[in-house]
């Protein structure tokens, strides 16, 4: 079953008067079409909670909704699919709980975690970080675009097609450099949450990615 991957995805955030589940429907009424919930440091009744009404608004507008780390909430919201971390349960543990068609993606911050990525089954890999973020701690390495070319080059050369999202601390004016090293597409939170705009940087971000209300064109992979 082919999968559908989003060039542009939204992670979800918390702020004063804005819970992660409107943060997810304020990207879906903006046009996006992919949202990761994602809850560190919650527990798994809150969770479930959030993802439980970010799903009605997927379903309303024809989203996307993957739940970052937890496959059984993710099964049990009716997500779409899970983002496992490094340090999170193994891609092959969660396809067995949730089924082969949900979406499964991980992970990476080095070519030979992508090779781990890909025995393991994922649909995508969430590649970085780009640069330095706040939204996220304890950062591995930062790439830079330098290290995608250099990444993406060797997955060339040894044949690994799949789609590959970068992430940390982008904003949409590094999306067309990312673009042209070679990867599918990009992931944001705070660029978004922080702007003071929420649906208009959204929308930068699709135009970015070419989903501004456009069908998208395909990968170069």
């Amino acid at each position: 079953m082919k999968k559908k991957i989003e060039a542009f995805q939204f992670i979800t955030c918390e702020r004063p008067g804005m819970g992660h589940a409107l943060s997810a429907d304020l990207a879906y009424r903006a046009g996006c079409g992919w949202v990761q919930l994602r809850m560190k440091d919650h527990t798994d009744d809150a969770i479930l909670e959030e993802a439980l009404k970010a799903k009605t608004f997927a379903d309303k507008y024809s989203g996307i909704l993957i739940v970052n780390d937890r496959p059984e909430i993710a099964k049990a919201a009716g997500a779409h699919g899970v983002h496992l971390g490094k340090e999170d349960m193994l891609p092959s543990v969660a396809r067995a709980i949730m089924g082969n068609d949900a979406i499964i993606g991980g992970t990476a911050n080095s070519f030979q975690e992508i090779l781990h990525l890909v025995r393991e089954g994922v649909d995508y890999i969430g590649l970085g970080p780009f640069r330095f973020t706040t939204t996220k701690k304890r950062l591995s390495r930062l790439l830079g675009l330098e290290g995608y070319q250099t990444i993406v080059s060797r997955m060339k050369n040894s044949g690994i097609n799949i789609p590959i999202v970068a992430i940390g601390g982008i904003v949409p004016d590094d999306v067309p450099g990312l673009r042209e090293a070679g990867v599918w597409g990009v992931a944001a939170s705070g660029a978004v949450a922080g702007s003071g705009c929420f649906e208009t940087e959204i929308r930068r971000f699709l135009i970015a990615t070419g989903q501004g209300f456009i069908e998208t064109s395909k990968s170069k992979f």
